[in-house]
């Protein structure tokens, strides 16, 4: 690549701001001159983090060379702008590309949970992050996924986020990275559109005015609203979660996640469920994180995607050793079996012998072979109650056309009319369950969720139950439907079922939370009304109490209704051996999503009544569908690698001992909170307007609740902000009142930019400390054709005597040796800055040829993992047109063509080009004068 004169890395100086080069583009010459294409991020307060495009016949481009670095004496008290502004620098770096170890993974309000972190040191170590997480239901991956975010922004690859959740755990989802991480999000759902089109000028794109944002994957796929703003955005990171509803090749959801796994560096898909038990559809997944992943489609294993995949269960070694108390065992799966009431057993007798007698029925069957299997969907509605099935037989009536048929749904209808609550054997037993075993009634604390698969059915009970338990207070029964329900009402009431001192004991819903939902904050009874006829959604509803941070024994309860009904098929046909099937599949395997081999709850269903109707029974289907299965390794535990031991740490430069040390000084020798209340455990504040504007990106929730804007309450105390975080889930909010400075924090990110504009552009400061002669504290980067740094040098430069050297210490290394630290005493007395002066040339050669010299070292350091991905990338392109049939290969080799060229590019931007971007730091002096 030819060298320009703004090669990435380096900073310029453009309408009196500080920017860092990302790329250079020479243009077609219009004279004399050259002309560049200059892209660039803002590196100086009032500019920073925004991208910007200069080109050199239009703005005035200066090059910031160190070699003018001015020094400046510091004359404040123990140095502390000089180590103040060190420590800036030194927390505003990114950690360069070669750095594969966790920088954060003990800086949030996280347990200290090696298995959690385990997807972060997965992601680090690939090319780019871009991994599958697919644990099983309850293991945190809320938090992996934090964990990750969280160390892409400490490397500067983290400003553009976007999160894509289904719509009824977005706020979930925005209030855990908040309030654990510090990573505000900002929510658009339907209230949060509202006030975008308020805030923001007409036509503008609602990407750019936010950077970091989560939205429903069913928001987000409106074509009309978004898709021209999703074409024109690149992202840093994505987010998609429960990532298995991306596979199918026509949908518009699939068609969003290709879209924005090409305009994405990182890319985070997360699903406990992400194999459908089809290889094709899987690879699919597969491909938007690496296209040149999988090379035959049909033919893959686990091994060969561990790169990019990783899998754990409760039972797997590092989960379970790490759990303790975190997670107690979860209780039985305890049927409560009804006998079914007269009016029941006359439907009964109906469905099983006019409905489900199929061909031993006079006259063959009432439905003909294109709906054989509608005679179950009446089952299951009546499994479900006398509502549903009365819902059920109404549509079924409409379309109709068979006289039969139209007759015998007429008699169904007649006796489903006859029923009356009083006559539901299962809503007798849910209300003794409810009342008597879990102690859900008045006056009562005790809470518990009641499923079931029927929208009319979740009607009924919210209706009828709160008379039943007594519960007639106002929101002390909560319904929760996917169909009529807004995404905020959703919301409101998942929140409302998590608040310790909310009315909310008993919340009936349908499977609509049975993905990705808490609800194990205040709640550890769980109620089956009716059981589904899928091992994976039975899992997928227990894991709403059955997950990470349940502090009590889960206990499951499904009603099973009994008939004496000569052949008929009540729940102990189906529903009981399913319960117990999940059950044992759980506590051996950890889950039990693969246990039927259909990996998708609509085919565990539809493959189970076909065996019905064949004759077979739920055991027989069961032991047909376990046999064989090729893509079982897929549901195991999958590590990508990287279990056993602590993770693997970054070695992150630091002056202070910590964040709050920092803060503290700079906040007292600045000046820079006015009333300021400071009790050893919380600091509490009126924001400055800077600083109150940055916070406008904060959840708007938690903006509202406490208006932090006007007054904040932070702590660096760990265990007081969990007191906090624990004491919100018992209140009207489940937002904290004070907040945990982390180090992404945005008010550690504003004191971080004050300390750095405080000293001025182009400056640094001369500092009296232990040593025997001049020193100058330099830093080196090497950045590749992104403008990303690849390699970080922080240096050394001795200048004692005529000649500079490059000492074989870290810089802070040698701070530490010179006693740079709190304790030091600034006496004042004056020093001659001038030979200093006429040094800085010196030192900074001495510092680039010590770059130059070590290039190549470096440059095999970052080749290295693009060599093996080279290798990797040639070995897939001739496994995938190994076999082509000629009359396909033209078409074949276009497209892997156009994955290899795609790929190659990828590679060539993440090697090291340029020249090194070199920045004088400070200067420390001998306590006795120059030297």
């Amino acid at each position: 690549m030819t060298e320009t004169s703004f090669p990435p890395g380096a900073r310029i100086e453009v309408r009196d701001a500080e920017w860092i080069v990302r790329t250079c583009a020479q243009l077609a010459s219009g004279g004399d001159e050259p002309r560049y294409k200059i892209t660039a991020v803002g590196a100086s307060e009032f500019v920073r983090d925004e991208d910007a495009v200069f080109f050199t016949d239009l703005d005035e481009v200066g090059l910031l060379r160190p070699e003018e670095t001015v020094l400046e004496q510091d004359r404040t008290p123990r140095f502390a702008q000089s180590r103040l502004f060190i420590e800036a620098v030194l927390r505003r770096t990114p950690l360069p590309q070669t750095e594969k170890g966790l920088a954060l993974a003990d800086r949030f309000l996280l347990d200290p949970l090696a298995y959690q972190r385990r997807p972060a040191e997965l992601a680090l170590r690939g090319l780019r992050p871009r991994i599958l997480i697919a644990d099983v239901v309850g293991l945190g991956k809320t938090l992996e996924i934090g964990l990750i975010l969280a160390e892409l922004i400490r490397r500067g690859r983290g400003e553009r986020i976007l999160v894509v959740t289904p719509q009824q755990v977005l706020e979930q989802f925005q209030h855990e990275l908040w309030t654990r991480f510090a990573i505000p999000l900002i929510r658009l759902d339907s209230v949060g559109i509202e006030r975008i089109q308020r805030e923001i000028p007409a036509g503008r794109n609602p990407f750019t005015y936010y950077k970091r944002i989560i939205v429903s994957v069913d928001t987000l796929k409106n074509e009309g609203r978004y898709g021209q703003h999703l074409e024109k955005m690149d992202w840093d990171a994505v987010v998609i979660d429960e990532s298995h509803n991306l596979i199918g090749e026509s949908s518009l959801r699939n068609k969003l996640a290709r879209l924005l796994a090409r305009k994405t560096d990182a890319l985070l898909l997360a699903s406990a469920t992400p194999h459908n038990g089809n290889s094709e559809s899987f690879a699919e997944l597969i491909r938007m994180l690496d296209p040149a992943a999988i090379a035959d489609d049909r033919h893959y294993s686990a091994k060969d995607i561990e790169h990019l995949y990783i899998r754990r269960t409760k039972i797997s070694p590092e989960v379970r050793d790490q759990m303790g108390a975190k997670w107690p065992d979860r209780g039985p799966s305890v049927p409560v079996r009804c006998a079914a009431t007269p009016a029941e057993e006359k439907i009964f007798e109906e469905l099983t012998q006019v409905w489900l007698a199929g061909d031993r029925r006079a006259g063959g069957p009432v439905v003909d072979a294109k709906h054989r299997l509608f005679p179950y969907t009446l089952l299951k509605a009546f499994l479900s109650s006398h509502k549903a099935l009365a819902k059920t037989v109404e549509n079924r009536s409409k379309n109709a056309k068979e006289p039969r048929e139209i007759e015998a749904l007429k008699t169904l209808a007649d006796l489903t009319a006859r029923m009356t609550d009083d006559d539901s054997a299962k809503l007798d037993a849910l209300v003794r369950v409810l009342r008597d075993e879990i102690g859900v009634r008045a006056g009562g604390q005790t809470r518990a969720v009641v499923f079931s698969e029927s929208i009319e059915t979740v009607r009924w009970l919210a209706e009828v139950l709160p008379k039943r338990l007594g519960l007639t207070g106002k929101g002390a029964v909560e319904m929760m439907l996917g169909n009529g329900m807004s995404d905020q009402q959703q919301q409101d009431i998942i929140e409302r079922f998590g608040l310790s001192d909310s009315p909310v004991r008993l919340l009936v819903t349908t499977d609509v939370t049975s993905e990705g939902v808490n609800l194990h904050r205040q709640c550890h009874h769980l109620v089956h009304y009716d059981v589904p006829w899928s091992l994976i959604r039975i899992e997928q509803r227990n894991g709403r109490i059955d997950r990470y941070g349940q502090t009590e024994q889960p206990r499951f309860r499904a009603l099973i209704l009994t008939s004496d009904v000569e052949g008929a098929k009540d729940d102990r046909t189906v529903a009981e051996k399913l319960l117990d099937k999940e059950e044992t599949a759980h506590r051996s395997l950890g889950t039990a999503e693969a246990v039927t081999g259909e990996y998708r709850a609509e085919r565990e269903e539809r493959r189970l009544i076909q065996d019905l109707l064949a004759g077979k029974s739920v055991e027989q289907s069961l032991a047909e569908q376990q046999a064989d299965d090729p893509f079982a390794d897929l549901f195991g535990s999958v590590d990508g690698g990287v279990t056993g031991g602590d993770t693997l740490r970054a070695d992150v430069p630091r002056l202070f001992d910590g964040s709050e040390a920092f803060i503290k000084e700079a906040v007292d020798t600045l000046g820079l909170l006015k009333g300021l209340e400071d009790d050893g455990t919380m600091l509490a504040f009126e924001p400055p307007p800077d600083l109150a504007h940055r916070l406008s990106a904060l959840p708007s929730d938690y903006l509202r609740t406490h208006d932090v804007r006007k007054r904040m309450k932070v702590t660096f105390d760990r265990a007081e902000a969990r007191r906090k975080l624990d004491e919100a889930r018992r209140t009207k909010t489940m937002w904290p009142e004070i907040a945990y400075l982390s180090d992404l924090h945005p008010m550690v990110d504003w004191v971080t930019d004050k300390v750095l504009v405080r000293l001025g552009r182009q400056k640094a400061p001369v500092v009296t400390a232990q040593v025997d002669e001049p020193t100058f504290l330099i830093q080196g980067i090497y950045s590749n054709r992104l403008g990303q740094p690849t390699v970080v040098e922080w240096m050394a430069v001795a200048c004692g005597g005529a000649s500079a050297r490059v000492l074989d210490r870290k810089m802070t290394d040698v701070l530490a040796a010179a006693d740079v630290g709190p304790k030091m005493i600034n006496t004042g007395r004056a020093i001659d800055l001038r030979p200093l002066q006429e040094r800085v040339p010196q030192a900074v050669a001495t510092a680039r040829a010590h770059l130059e010299e070590r290039r190549s070292a470096y440059e095999r350091q970052v080749v290295g993992p693009l060599d093996s991905y080279q290798s990797r990338l040639d070995e897939w392109r001739q496994l995938t047109l190994d076999g082509v049939h000629a009359s396909q290969r033209g078409r074949k080799e276009q497209r892997v063509r156009e994955t290899v060229d795609r790929q190659q590019r990828l590679l060539d931007s993440l090697k090291i080009t340029g020249e090194p971007l070199l920045r004088v730091l400070a200067v420390l002096v001998p306590q006795d004068g120059n030297r």
